[in-house]
């Protein structure tokens, strides 16, 4: 898988709307080879980081809590630091 995809499920506070999202987009990223969408690929692409982020979403939700936290942290949370 992507390595640039970090674990979500744990994180204190949870995982953000905007850390889904790039999570998600990355991953579309990587199983369609579109790296920057084009006018021709933009509502695809948009859709498919949609319907994934909810998917995650509802996962994340669903998932029972985990016991210790992950050893990554995501990379917008690197940002804030």
């Amino acid at each position: 898988m992507c390595r640039n995809i970090t674990t979500l499920r744990g994180l204190e506070p949870p995982a953000t709307e905007a850390e889904i999202r790039a999570a998600c987009e990355q991953f579309v990223r990587k199983v369609s080879g579109v790296t920057r969408p084009s006018a021709r690929t933009r509502d695809a692409f948009d859709a498919a980081v949609g319907d994934t982020a909810a998917v995650v979403t509802a996962l994340l939700v669903e998932l029972p809590a985990r016991q210790r936290p992950p050893k990554t942290v995501p990379p917008l949370r690197r940002l804030a630091d």
